[in-house]
């Protein structure tokens, strides 16, 4: 069974949305055995990703429309482009490539929007020794695709979902100290409860927080819409007290983040980086020529 963020997966689902009884127009309109020749091209700079997407959306409009798909070629994600660059090549049947043209384009589009804004994130942090990661701030069902062009931009992905690490943020701390219970005793069981392979970070917003979840030995400290001068401060208290990596977030922006990187810390999350890239230019251009497709 395909993962429902699978390349073929979304494209399927994404397919039947947009053509849930056929494309009518193409139906109508072109010969069975017209062929259409296609190349994908940038209309703007950027970094691309989404690759398998359009493929998978190719290969299955060419199914769904009874032609072939002679050709299918893109350039690899991660690919750093100029406007007017040439990123692929679709040949087969009109049918089948117009039908898949719109879903290819929406997910290149959106995917390498991801990609070229988290390397200008990435550029931003060069030589600072930070790393830039992305968050759980994804589209519903595209979580794998979304991250897969994080990691297109250079960027590296943050944990998965909920259930493959601990991750102890203000609201859990929170129910904690409505129950009375001591945070750095709470910390050391859940050391105790899961695996030794499992990492455990804990999200502080003030430095006063710092010095009960160091006493716990996690793994990795969240400093939290801290300033750049209080995070510089909590890089030195927690590579004073302890081995945990220091995670900086909130409020991550272009202008801001190489002051955040340059305090020390080891990792930069940003939601923006799925949350509010904007979709890329690309393009389509398709010329139709008579013919049978074999």
């Amino acid at each position: 069974m395909n993962h429902p963020s699978d390349p073929a997966a979304v494209v399927a689902a994404a397919l039947a949305e947009d053509a849930p009884w056929g494309d009518v127009t193409s139906e109508a309109l072109l010969p069975p055995g017209a062929v259409a020749h296609a190349e994908l091209r940038a209309r703007e700079a950027g970094v691309l990703a989404g690759t398998a997407c359009a493929l998978a959306a190719f290969e299955q409009a060419a199914a769904l429309s009874g032609g072939a798909l002679l050709r299918c070629e893109f350039s690899a994600d991660g690919t750093r482009f100029a406007a007017g660059d040439v990123l692929g090549r679709v040949s087969g049947t009109a049918r089948g490539v117009l039908r898949a043209e719109r879903v290819a384009l929406n997910l290149l589009q959106h995917l390498s929007g991801i990609a070229t804004l988290t390397a200008q994130f990435v550029a931003a942090v060069a030589g600072t020794g930070a790393r830039v990661v992305d968050t759980r701030k994804t589209t519903p069902g595209l979580r794998v695709l979304e991250r897969a062009a994080v990691r297109a931009g250079g960027g590296r992905n943050h944990r998965w979902s909920l259930s493959d690490a601990v991750l102890v943020k203000d609201n859990h701390l929170a129910v904690l100290l409505a129950e009375g219970v001591d945070v750095t005793t709470a910390l050391r069981r859940v050391r105790e409860r899961v695996p030794h392979t499992t990492s455990i970070e804990v999200e502080v917003d003030r430095l006063d927080q710092l010095e009960a979840v160091l006493a716990a030995d996690v793994d990795v400290v969240l400093l939290d819409n801290f300033s750049p001068a209080d995070l510089a401060e909590g890089v030195r208290r927690v590579r004073a007290g302890s081995r945990a990596l220091v995670e900086a977030s909130g409020g991550v922006r272009l202008d801001t983040v190489a002051a955040i990187a340059a305090t020390g810390v080891d990792l930069v999350s940003v939601g923006a980086l799925t949350q509010n890239a904007r979709t890329l230019d690309l393009g389509l251009d398709v010329a139709v020529a008579a013919g049978v497709a074999p």
